[in-house]
């Protein structure tokens, strides 16, 4: 069975609802993953959830939660906006660490700085309580043509 990635972001459009595309990923549906359309921007949530916590003491996200949670988000980001017909690969994933993510609601948006025939380059940038005050920033680059 082929899937049609371009039919299923053109219907996910059109609904305003991006469930289908996340659960295209296990692990950003495993995670709790949230896509929100705010006019032509979009920003990811990852709500707060106790299976989420690497610190109990604070309590704060797991890093690699975090990580994974950009990495996806920025994955379904050149998905939904590249017209790419198939899943971008991941090349490379380099994350600062900027402050603790706490046990709250956690967004993320991303920037396509360059997008070629072969690879794109994307800035990621997740907080919590405002975006001037991120958690982390991270850049990505994806391969983007045909597999």
């Amino acid at each position: 069975m082929s899937l049609d990635l371009n039919a299923l972001v053109r219907e996910a459009h059109e609904k305003n609802d991006y469930d289908s595309l996340v659960c295209l990923i296990p692990y950003a549906k495993l995670i709790g993953m949230e896509c929100l359309r705010l006019g032509d921007d979009m920003v990811f949530r990852l709500p707060a959830n106790k299976d989420n916590i690497g610190n109990p003491t604070l309590p704060a996200i797991h890093g690699g939660v975090i990580a994974g949670f950009m990495e996806h988000a920025a994955m379904l980001h050149l998905l939904m906006f590249m017209g790419t017909p198939h899943m971008p690969k991941i090349i490379d994933f380099s994350i600062d660490y900027l402050r603790a993510g706490h046990y709250r609601d956690t967004y993320v948006q991303c920037q396509v700085w360059r997008q070629g025939r072969r690879v794109a380059n994307v800035a990621i940038t997740a907080w919590q309580t405002t975006q001037t005050e991120p958690i982390a920033t991270a850049r990505a680059h994806f391969k983007v043509d045909e597999p």
